[in-house]
């Protein structure tokens, strides 16, 4: 049995969604609602002492961090294979994810945070605030999100994230040249692992990051064509919630603009 900790608009969820589906692997979906940091709650920290999404636990047995879990699913269900024919192809492969996880996963999360996450923790009250974010085990994750919470989209975490957006974009329609997916003419985890985070980008309206780069915009056309992509994340944004994320995204456009423009 599998059972999946998770929350629709968290890239590192969405990611594992996409493997589950390609492998065609039922699972049963355990919502952890972020914004009530739901995450740091006792009973979690027992299965994911990081107290983040996803958790995966399979007969009983938690596996955490999504790119473990998302080859953890390989190894266990081999077939269909995410994983490129050649041992050079998946040490690129494993570069990618490393780069998603290490760099583009906290530029996400610096980006999304302030529209997303902060609100909900605005309602409360300081005190309330300070006790939650205390709460989060990484010292890394705690300050950004306190600068987060303080600065909200003036935070010096934000250009630094658009940078690391672009810089990543432009390296991606480089190595497009070459194959139809990031690291081989195959989809693989690579592919799985990079999508959730243009998802990012498209619902809040920011396409302007790879209009230029149009083999990164036909390899995220074909990524939201997938059946996986379909039933594991477009689903869970429907017209209507696509448009309160653009009208929450147009309020940062200004600042993702201005930012864009100083690495020209």
């Amino acid at each position: 049995m599998l059972e999946l900790y998770t929350h629709p608009m968290s890239p590192c969820a969405q990611k594992v969604r996409i493997v589950l589906a390609e492998k065609d692997l039922p699972w049963v979906k355990r919502h952890v609602e972020l914004s009530q940091k739901e995450n740091l709650r006792e009973e979690y920290l027992k299965l994911n002492p990081l107290g983040v999404v996803p958790t995966l636990v399979h007969d009983g047995r938690p596996v955490i961090e999504s790119n473990v879990i998302c080859e953890y699913l390989e190894d266990i269900h081999p077939t269909p294979s995410l994983k490129p024919k050649s041992h050079y192809e998946v040490a690129d492969m494993r570069l990618w994810m490393k780069h998603v996880d290490t760099k583009l996963h906290p530029s996400c999360g610096a980006l999304q945070w302030p529209l997303v996450m902060r609100p909900a923790l605005m309602e409360k009250t300081e005190e309330e605030r300070r006790a939650l974010l205390e709460k989060v085990p990484e010292k890394p994750r705690r300050e950004r999100q306190k600068r987060l919470v303080e600065f909200g989209l003036d935070a010096p975490d934000v250009v630094d994230a658009v940078h690391v957006y672009r810089k990543t974009i432009l390296h991606m329609e480089e190595m497009l040249k070459a194959h139809l997916w990031v690291v081989s003419d195959t989809f693989s985890l690579a592919d799985a692992s990079l999508a959730p985070y243009f998802q990012t980008i498209l619902q809040f309206g920011w396409t302007e990051m790879y209009e230029d780069c149009p083999r990164v915009a036909d390899w995220f056309e074909r990524c939201r064509a997938r059946h996986s992509y379909e039933t594991s994340v477009a689903c869970d944004f429907p017209p209507e919630t696509m448009a309160d994320l653009h009208a929450k995204g147009e309020q940062a456009l200004h600042k993702i603009r201005e930012h864009m423009n100083a690495l020209k």
